[in-house]
């Protein structure tokens, strides 16, 4: 701990482990900490024992919920979609000769009181109950107007200008229903609230066409998953360091961001000892998450939250068919909410988020 890094890296979420990969990659001589005792963060994947001890620290898990290393629950519940950034960048670091991957089942979306799957085939459009026929002409053309639709081209704009026309200019010239709007919005360009129907379509039409090609890349869904769990992503780019000479210290707590009279980043102290750097990057809990720091000043502003929760199932969610890993959306207007629910059951481990 006495010498002298380019850069301290504090918490191993994902964030924090792609910019220390790509940092040593780049020859910077870099000191990753964390005070748990495995890697991610709130980015981790838990095993049962791990789980307990994080939420319930004065309760032992249940002997018939079976072996620890039959889990691994992730804390932030999230699919990648397979035409992304992040799967580019898993590519592009060659970090993927650490993983495995599997592809989600099925994408669903609440409607009515009813789960339909999000149609990943001309067949499974043709029988889908999420729109009536007439409406599934419709929206046909409106996904053929996206396909076509070319900026330097105006015979393909049929009179729109994606960067000043609102989404709700376009989903009104092409006679959508609300229903079918919701199911675009929230199950396709992934908005968390209808505040996007007034903006330009422009970042819409982005949305819309990732998810179209995510889904045409494998089929089935546009969802990718690592094989155990979302805790191996941050890990992955942990080998990706230490490979290029990366420090790591689990275990390791962090009590004080050391800076000068000029408030200028000196270094870091564990204990009795300080490690000194050029620049400290960390996740948010490091640095007071709102608290006020010395001379009144705010580090980190917390200006929003999100509500998870764990649900461990001994079966299927019904209406899924059967499927082992899906998404499950319901859209705000479904149930009167201001934000979205996103549902991500993966091996009869609910995860559920509310935005």
């Amino acid at each position: 701990m006495d010498e002298v890094y380019d850069v301290v890296v504090l918490g191993t979420g994902l964030t924090e482990c792609i910019l220390s990969g790509l940092l040593s990659v780049e020859g910077k001589k870099v000191l990753h900490m964390d005070r748990n005792d495995y890697y991610g963060g709130d980015s981790a994947s838990l095993n049962l024992t791990q789980l307990y001890r994080k939420f319930r620290p004065d309760q032992p898990p249940p002997t018939e919920l079976g072996r620890d290393r039959d889990y691994a629950v992730d804390l932030i519940p999230k699919f990648i979609i397979a035409s992304g950034e992040l799967t580019k960048i898993l590519v592009h670091t060659d970090v993927t000769r650490y993983l495995e991957f599997k592809q989600i089942a099925g994408s669903f979306v609440y409607r009515d009181g009813k789960i339909s799957k999000v149609p990943s085939t001309e067949i499974e459009a043709v029988k889908s109950p999420l729109m009536g026929l007439f409406e599934k002409r419709r929206a046909k053309k409106f996904f053929e107007f996206l396909q076509g639709w070319k900026d330097d081209d105006p015979a393909t704009h049929q009179g729109i200008d994606l960067d000043r026309d609102s989404m709700k200019t376009v989903y009104e010239k092409f006679g959508l229903e609300p229903g079918t709007q919701d199911f675009i919005g929230h199950a396709m360009a992934l908005y968390l609230d209808d505040d996007y129907i007034t903006k330009p379509a422009r970042p819409t039409y982005d949305r819309i066409i990732l998810y179209t090609s995510s889904m045409a890349r494998y089929g089935k869904s546009p969802y990718i998953y690592p094989l155990y769990g979302l805790g191996e992503l941050p890990q992955s780019f942990a080998r990706l360091s230490a490979i290029y000479g990366g420090t790591y210290m689990l275990d390791k707590p962090v009590h004080e961001i050391v800076t000068d009279q000029s408030g200028k980043f000196v270094g870091v102290r564990s204990g009795d000892e300080i490690v000194k750097a050029k620049q400290v990057i960390g996740d948010p809990s490091y640095f007071g998450s709102g608290k006020e720091a010395e001379g009144g000043k705010l580090r980190v502003v917390e200006d929003g939250r999100v509500i998870r929760a764990i649900c461990i199932l001994k079966h299927p969610i019904p209406g899924t068919e059967d499927s082992d890993s899906v998404q499950i959306i319901i859209p705000q207007n479904q149930v009167n909410r201001r934000n979205g629910m996103y549902h991500l059951p993966c091996s009869c481990i609910t995860l559920l988020t509310l935005l």
